[in-house]
């Protein structure tokens, strides 16, 4: 599915680069481990060819999809949940953890409107930087940063 020096996304980590794709022998078995290194942190991890679905790897969205997602991020009609801070958290963060980029781009999208009504809690606070984050690197890989940017509201949002 994915070749040495391909992008792809790990749910809930963000974007990395496939370094190698390595055979190991485990109990007696040989396993085939995409070995994938984390852009924003360096961080590597070893996924286990056969279980790619399961975690959720996924290449790098299109540029239509890119297109979709910045539509989301415009949209400033939303009614924003009244339900407290740690509820609304957990609710945001299974979301993230599903690597749909379109989820996040919800996420970050109510948080940033949500934050110019109210402060917002450390912990919504960390999660708009996580979301923030996690798609900038996919977005500016799928897009030009130019067509990216070039709405103000989107610029707002990723502080640019």
């Amino acid at each position: 599915m994915f070749k040495v020096g391909d992008h792809a996304v790990y749910p809930g980590h963000g974007v990395g680069r496939v370094a190698a794709i390595e055979i190991k022998e485990i109990l007696g078995t040989e396993h085939t481990f995409y070995s994938l290194q984390l852009l924003e942190t360096g961080m590597k991890i070893m996924i286990p060819k056969n279980n790619v679905a399961s975690v959720g790897l996924r290449p790098i969205i299109s540029k239509d999809e890119a297109d979709k997602v910045v539509e989301i991020l415009k949209v400033k009609e939303v009614k924003v949940d009244n339900q407290t801070w740690n509820r609304r958290y957990r609710e945001y963060m299974e979301k993230i953890k599903t690597g749909s980029v379109f989820e996040i781009a919800e996420v970050l999208r109510d948080l940033f409107l949500l934050k110019a009504d109210k402060e917002l809690s450390f912990g919504e606070r960390k999660m708009l930087d996580s979301a923030r984050t996690l798609l900038l690197k996919e977005l500016t890989l799928a897009t030009s940063q130019e067509d990216l940017f070039k709405e103000e509201e989107v610029r707002l949002i990723f502080g640019v």
